[in-house]
């Protein structure tokens, strides 16, 4: 495995063995795709919620490849949104990851394990300049004020579930604003 592998990061020892523990978060998080794909394009939310960002992570993926759940939960959404294929999965303390564009293998409601295939690559490179998986981390909870923030959602960095991504200090800001 690579040095910056985020698989190693969650396997290496007995302080990171879960990956990152977000609030809720599953004990352990797997890598979404089979092999090790380092990132083309990191997270970037925008720096208001109504602007164009990048509220993901890019992985490297050719078609066909096997997508699987980074945690265990619910399949949400498994459908074409806007002529792609979406996945998400719901998983404990109001996490969500997202996969597209994918096939998907599961039925909304279908309740997943951390590590199973959820679905498949699709073909076509729409999002990336290669085909890729555009991986997303959601919280239902956050900070107000939050740049990241849209529809009461926070946009996450998923590469935070292996100790990894970015981190952005927020203000805590009293009950009724600044």
């Amino acid at each position: 495995m690579a040095a910056d592998d985020p698989r190693e990061a969650a396997s290496s020892g007995p302080s990171r063995a879960a990956g990152m523990r977000l609030p809720g978060g599953a004990p352990r998080w797997t890598w979404p795709l089979s092999r090790y794909a380092r990132p083309l394009r990191r997270f970037d939310p925008p720096a208001q919620r109504w602007l164009a960002g990048h509220r993901g992570v890019d992985l490297a993926a050719d078609p066909g490849e096997e997508v699987r759940a980074a945690g265990p939960g619910r399949a949400g959404v498994a459908e074409r949104i806007a002529g792609r294929g979406v996945v998400t999965v719901v998983h404990a303390g109001g996490l969500r990851t997202t996969y597209l564009p994918v096939r998907a293998l599961v039925r909304p409601g279908e309740v997943v394990e951390a590590g199973q295939v959820i679905g498949v690559i699709e073909d076509g490179a729409a999002h990336c300049p290669v085909s890729c998986l555009h991986w997303g981390l959601l919280s239902d909870g956050g900070v107000p004020s939050d740049r990241s923030r849209s529809s009461g959602r926070l946009y996450l960095d998923p590469l935070l579930l292996f100790g990894q991504g970015q981190v952005r200090l927020l203000p805590r800001w009293p009950v009724g604003g600044p």
